[in-house]
């Protein structure tokens, strides 16, 4: 199976508003798997490059200002197609606007305050794990329950 890797920001708002587990729960029950996870505060080092193709717009500072109110929760989900099936279940931007179904589309209504991060290219992805996560932070293991999430060709 090639898998693919994806980060998952909970933002500040979700935090604040106890939708952390609520979060993990759409990702665990459509069938992702888990290799890393932390709390932490973002610092301007990390949302400069984070962010690098806001860095000319007028809501830049605001962002990176909201961005660094609260810690956030850092995820590093795994699976196939696992970029683009996180930003499915992640929804649109502009929350009130989102998917029914979607986490966006069912808990927020804000276009910034609208939950969670999520790396919208496979190229993305991995920048943003290596901006994140270290090594020793991310677990490769099995789990028995990927032989009902995947068919056996997918598996192979």
């Amino acid at each position: 199976m090639k898998a693919q890797r994806s980060v998952v920001l909970v933002k500040p708002d979700g935090l604040q508003r106890g939708l952390v587990g609520e979060i993990i729960s759409r990702f665990e029950q459509k069938g992702l798997k888990l290799v890393a996870i932390k709390m932490m505060r973002l610092t301007d080092e990390i949302l400069d490059e984070w962010y690098a193709h806001h860095k000319a717009k007028p809501f830049f500072p605001r962002l990176k200002s909201f961005m660094k109110v609260a810690p956030v929760v850092a995820m590093l989900w795994e699976g196939l197609d696992c970029v683009d099936c996180v930003r499915i279940l992640t929804g649109i931007t502009k929350a009130r606007a989102a998917e029914a179904g979607s986490i966006r589309g069912d808990l927020a209504v804000s276009q910034q305050l609208n939950l969670i991060h999520a790396s919208d290219t496979l190229e993305m992805a991995k920048k943003e794990e290596k901006l994140i996560f270290t090594k020793d932070e991310i677990f490769e293991y099995k789990k028995d329950i990927e032989v009902f999430v995947y068919s056996e060709e997918e598996r192979e």
